[in-house]
């Protein structure tokens, strides 16, 4: 059964992209859904809330008054279509990519292709293994996600901890990292909307770049910025940085870690 909630969102952007390009509705929608979901943990009225707030405005501003309205409406169903999985497949599914790939943006946006879910699945269990030992020794599992594109393979092996009835509500805690602004954008609502904690970076996991983060909800709310150790190179209190300020690297910058190293 296809999921009629998605096939909304599809027919809202295509319809929108009858104006503006079709690319661009998309970008816009997957943007300011992240937007709004992080200055919804943000302080209201600090120097990182309001530049977002700014960006916000400034996309939403490039349409009319008729045409913002379906943006709230887009993202509700983008609710309806991640929990419609959750009910009729028992499974968290990457909405976000397949829409991606509907819309044809993959043959127009640098070849760009995300990997099927149906293989982020299997990769899924063979990563998860067993996992008792590890929740039993730690008491979580830790996911680094280097090349996270629309969180696909995160959400396969949320699915594979499912499946072995463990919670990756409260036992996993994810850093994902893309180069693509984009990509950092669908994968932050997907995993914030399915209540995993995880710091999304924008970066190059290579050069170890970094330009932002994007902490979910369930990450702040259940203190995993002290529990895994995980706080902003910028701000030690684990603050989210506004993508259009970049900061300077250190001459020989050190390989993020997700958790603080044992005694």
């Amino acid at each position: 059964m296809d999921n009629p909630y998605r096939q909304k969102v599809l027919k809202a952007i295509q319809k929108l992209g009858q104006v503006h390009s079709v690319w661009d509705v998309f970008s816009d929608f997957v943007e300011l859904g992240a937007l709004c979901i992080a200055n919804s943990i943000e302080v209201k009225g600090s120097e990182t809330w309001e530049k977002r707030e700014k960006q916000y405005l400034d996309t939403i501003g490039k349409y009319k008054p008729d045409e913002q309205k379906l943006f709230p409406e887009m993202f509700a169903d983008l609710v309806q279509a991640l929990d419609y999985e959750l009910t009729w497949r028992n499974a968290p599914t990457d909405v976000l990519g397949t829409l991606f790939h509907e819309l044809e943006l993959h043959n127009k946006y640098k070849g760009q292709f995300f990997t099927p879910q149906n293989v982020c699945d299997m990769m899924g269990q063979i990563t998860l293994g067993d996992g008792e030992g590890v929740l039993n020794e730690r008491g979580f599992i830790s996911l680094n996600e280097p090349c996270c594109g629309s969180g696909a393979m995160v959400l396969g092996f949320a699915r594979a901890m499912l499946e072995k009835e463990m919670n990756y509500c409260t036992q996993l805690v994810v850093l994902a990292t893309d180069i693509d602004l984009k990509c950092v954008y669908m994968c932050y609502l997907q995993l914030s909307l399915y209540g995993i904690p995880a710091v999304v970076i924008h970066g190059n996991t290579l050069t170890l770049e970094e330009w932002s983060r994007w902490f979910t909800p369930v990450y702040i709310a259940h203190g995993w910025a002290w529990r895994s150790g995980v706080t902003s190179a910028i701000d030690n209190r684990g603050a989210q940085t506004p993508q259009e300020e970049k900061q300077e690297q250190p001459a020989e910058p050190e390989q993020l870690t997700l958790f603080k190293e044992e005694q």
